[in-house]
């Protein structure tokens, strides 16, 4: 769907409505002030977004939370994939993307952004912070302790057989099968895969030497569509081994690895993962509502989760069709409210974004121009 396609389904009554100077000091685009009580609202109309698909469940919640506060508006998100999203966003098909990455400088500075205004900048919103789980099904073995070089050396086919040395010197009292192991990895193009790789490549590059990336770079192992194809995958078979956003995980019931984070294993949790998001820095060279947030994967602070991925709501400044800019606005507000984050938190098990983090989204988001 093009953008000039999406206008003419009439978001332009909201307009006026939302302008910043006929509003209340505490009341935001979207009809929802901000102790989270719920003004009328006028905003009419319907976008349509897409992208990745970790963040699939929570943009269910937020939408029908949103859609509920503005019942005149209609918002859909196609999870195609973070690549496809990123893609489709660029090309204007779609107002706003989920990604499991943040476009790199490069690619920004490459352009162009066909929804926005030529010249103007996006914003990218660390909503989403999410542990990436990884799932094996090994029968026998319920549990298992990793640590980098080791899970870097199952997906990288170092490592072929579950009773390897390097398993059961982790794991004294598990009880290891003479199996293969089949490591299951994304077939498109993710940002799951580009984080997960990115661990591997920060904290074991003697033995992950391929740089991060959302393209899969090994023709060993299973491919799988997405994040549904790789838990079908892993939960289908006997000694295979993959990494899915964890809420995904839980809600299949698979298997899980413990991480080791110094001298402790850390199972994966929304308080470990927000954890190292706290902890990591802003990425420099950055516009002003660009809030991309360079991991450190190698923390060794207690209670860390290093596999991690952190999903941006991705959008204009300033729109080629201002139509659609109160409708943006006034969602991203909610994705990024506490009502929206814990409603997010309950349905698909992520973190909640922090107060200070907060506090940088709601001023991105102020950035977006809305006529």
């Amino acid at each position: 769907m093009k953008i000039s396609r999406i206008a003419q389904v009439g978001a332009v009554a909201a307009v006026a409505a939302l302008a910043l100077a006929g509003c209340a000091a505490n009341e935001t685009a979207g009809g929802t002030t901000t102790d989270e009580t719920t003004a009328a609202s006028d905003l009419s109309g319907e976008i349509a977004g897409g992208g990745a698909s970790s963040q699939e469940v929570a943009v269910q919640a937020w939408t029908a939370g949103f859609q509920t506060a503005n019942p005149d508006v209609t918002i859909t998100y196609d999870p195609s994939g973070s690549g496809a999203g990123r893609e489709s966003f660029q090309a204007g098909a779609f107002p706003f993307a989920g990604s499991d990455r943040a476009f790199k400088i490069e690619e920004i500075e490459a352009g162009p952004f066909d929804a926005c205004v030529e010249g103007t900048d996006i914003i990218e919103l660390p909503t989403y912070i999410s542990p990436i789980a990884i799932i094996f099904n090994v029968e026998g073995v319920d549990a298992l302790n990793l640590d980098a070089a080791t899970t870097a050396g199952l997906f990288a086919g170092t490592i072929t057989n579950w009773n390897d040395p390097a398993i059961a010197a982790l794991n004294p009292d598990a009880t290891l099968p003479d199996l293969a192991v089949t490591p299951v990895h994304r077939a498109d193009d993710s940002g799951t895969t580009e984080n997960f790789t990115d661990y591997l490549y920060q904290a074991a590059g003697d033995v992950w030497t391929s740089e991060p990336d959302g393209v899969w770079p090994l023709s060993s192992g299973e491919a799988a569509q997405g994040t549904s194809g790789v838990v079908s995958a892993v939960s289908g078979g006997n000694g295979t081994i993959g990494y899915a956003d964890a809420s995904r995980a839980a809600e299949e019931g698979l298997s899980t690895a413990a991480i080791q984070v110094g001298d402790e294993f850390v199972e994966y949790s929304p308080e470990a993962a927000a954890a190292i998001v706290d902890a990591s820095p802003l990425e420099e060279g950055r516009g002003e509502g660009d809030l991309a947030i360079e991991l450190q994967r190698t923390s060794e602070e207690a209670g860390v989760y290093p596999i991690v991925l952190v999903s941006y709501m991705i959008a204009c400044q300033e729109y080629a069709d201002a139509a659609v800019a109160p409708i943006v606005k006034g969602y991203l507000q909610y994705v990024a409210s506490a009502e929206g984050q814990d409603a997010a938190a309950a349905a698909a098990g992520n973190a909640p974004i922090s107060d200070t983090l907060r506090e940088q989204v709601n001023a991105a988001i102020d950035l977006i121009v809305v006529e």
